[in-house]
């Protein structure tokens, strides 16, 4: 990614590991989401409100380049690869040391309190595309 929308830091923790130290799989998925909530907190954006809705999962991909250990500062970088009537896709990769340890997508969908799929409004539009 050449120029991310959006950087996070972060580092791996105790909890994320399995007993070698090394990341469990799936939780690299939650240093993303934190980089992705942060960027929509950044514009303004809605995360989640019981009574507004939010941004859940339809497709998720990784493909994991180096392991992360216990400890190992990271940086998740975030850029939107498209914006859709109600979705948004995120192409994220993790640094770490300088050299990428993962990459990979999220499609996310806004959805209202019903969890129904939304149509973005303006605002959100704005905000998302300003990215692309």
């Amino acid at each position: 990614m050449e120029i991310p929308l959006y950087r996070h830091v972060a580092e791996v923790s105790f909890r994320d590991t399995d007993a070698s130290g090394w990341m469990h799989f799936p939780n690299i998925f939650q240093y993303v989401e934190l980089a992705e909530h942060a960027f929509l907190r950044s514009r303004g954006l809605l995360v989640f409100d019981r009574t507004k809705g939010g941004w859940p999962r339809v497709k998720v991909s990784c493909e994991f380049k180096r392991p992360l250990l216990c400890g190992d500062p990271i940086e998740v970088h975030l850029a939107i690869e498209a914006v859709g009537t109600s979705s948004v896709t995120w192409n994220f990769e993790v640094i770490r040391a300088a050299e990428l340890a993962a990459v990979g997508s999220i499609t996310t969908v806004r959805v209202n309190h019903l969890g129904r799929p939304q149509p973005l409004d303006d605002r959100e539009r704005v905000e998302l595309e300003r990215g692309l």
